[in-house]
């Protein structure tokens, strides 16, 4: 499948009320509700807060796919490409036909609509669901099992987003898109079901070597069976991870969803054409493995107490007023040669003072930065 073929079918099925960051259950509800009746949308649980947690299914083909999106409240980008991949299986197209023809996709898009709606990680009673998976002790991690063992996948997408931290590998490019097989074994073991899904990343990683070269990652993949996709690949289910990560200006992730969106497309094709048996993953090991090489601001070549150092800012991001803020805040004050920046600023030697003329100090706020006579904006 061309890139420009996905690109076309991007921008053609782009769903227009999605944009941002902040995706809570109330932007997806008008969009559930019209969507047609091919698309079959059952209430299979309840949240904590008693927020509605709904299955969207659609396909008549034998291989059964389970994908679920947004366990962590505030990881929305790959739940705005799955409304966009709905777009796509309601119009005339081949790759629709090949898809839906070949597979059922039984989808979750929304695990977690109270952590959706509070924009944090973790749901209503503060748990990681993704650290879940033996004890089920929350109502969230109890539907996911239970649509599992009515599912009965034979690939499952795990979906979820990255922080602006990662690159790929020990370079300077950032990790756009990650990836993992998850473990199934303490011994990390290449069993068969890891074999599979290494095979459908392996594709999707070569389409978009087009797109972002250098900027695909994968995970660690220490075994944690606490994690749904290591529980889930160690009952031989392929499981695959997807991580939305970081490019270049796109806080909002309106690019990186793109390329979430062509990767489901290209992942979903190749498991509907293929009978998909793990001998073609050897390529998999050619994708870097993530390190934490990024901060979002780094000043370079500061004076501090006669000393030159580097200053390292960090975003963080708060929800207010339905939209989220993205807060510099100084993390960092060392030689910090080995690490980047998505932006930079070289100092050259000057004593770097906030909006108040004083020097910069660990945890601070700073907005702006004043250089010599310049007054330069931190974002």
């Amino acid at each position: 499948m061309q890139n420009e073929t996905l690109k076309t079918l991007f921008y053609s099925y782009k769903e227009s009320a999605l944009s941002g960051r902040y995706i809570s259950l109330k932007n997806l509800e008008p969009l559930i509700n019209n969507l047609p009746n091919a698309f079959h949308v059952e209430i299979v649980g309840y949240s904590v807060l008693k927020a509605p947690i709904l299955t969207i299914t659609i396909g008549k083909g034998k291989k059964q796919l389970l994908l679920w999106s947004q366990m962590h409240g505030n990881e929305s980008t790959t739940t705005k490409a799955l409304f966009d991949l709905f777009n796509v299986l309601n119009s005339n197209n081949e790759i629709t036909k090949q898809i839906l023809t070949n597979c059922t996709l039984t989808i979750i898009p929304m695990l977690n609509p109270d952590g959706a709606e509070a924009y944090t990680r973790l749901n209503a009673n503060e748990v990681d669901l993704n650290r879940d998976a033996q004890n089920l002790s929350q109502p969230e991690s109890k539907v996911l099992r239970a649509v599992f063992d009515k599912v009965k996948p034979d690939y499952c997408f795990n979906l979820h987003g990255q922080r602006t931290i990662f690159s790929a590998g020990k370079t300077s490019n950032v990790a756009t898109v990650s990836f993992l097989t998850p473990a199934a074994d303490e011994k990390r073991s290449v069993v068969p079901s890891r074999m599979v899904s290494m095979e459908i990343i392996a594709e999707m990683n070569a389409m978009l070597q087009n797109e972002i070269p250098e900027q695909v990652g994968i995970y660690d993949d220490r075994f944690n069976n606490n994690c749904v996709g290591d529980a889930l690949q160690s009952l031989g289910v392929p499981t695959i991870l997807f991580e939305a990560g970081h490019y270049k200006n796109d806080y909002n992730r309106e690019e990186v969803r793109r390329y979430i969106f062509q990767s489901y497309l290209v992942g979903l094709r190749y498991i509907a054409l293929n009978e998909v048996t793990g001998n073609k993953h050897d390529d998999y090991f050619l994708i870097p493995e993530n390190e934490k090489l990024f901060y979002d601001v780094i000043i370079r070549n500061t004076l501090m107490n006669s000393k030159r150092v580097d200053v390292a800012i960090q975003f963080e991001e708060k929800l207010v007023k339905n939209e989220i803020n993205f807060i510099p805040v100084v993390k960092k004050i060392e030689n910090l040669q080995n690490f980047y920046g998505h932006k930079e600023i070289n100092a050259k030697g000057h004593i770097v003072f906030n909006a108040l003329k004083k020097q910069l100090t660990l945890g601070s706020i700073v907005h702006y930065v004043i250089i010599g006579h310049d007054k330069i904006g931190v974002k």
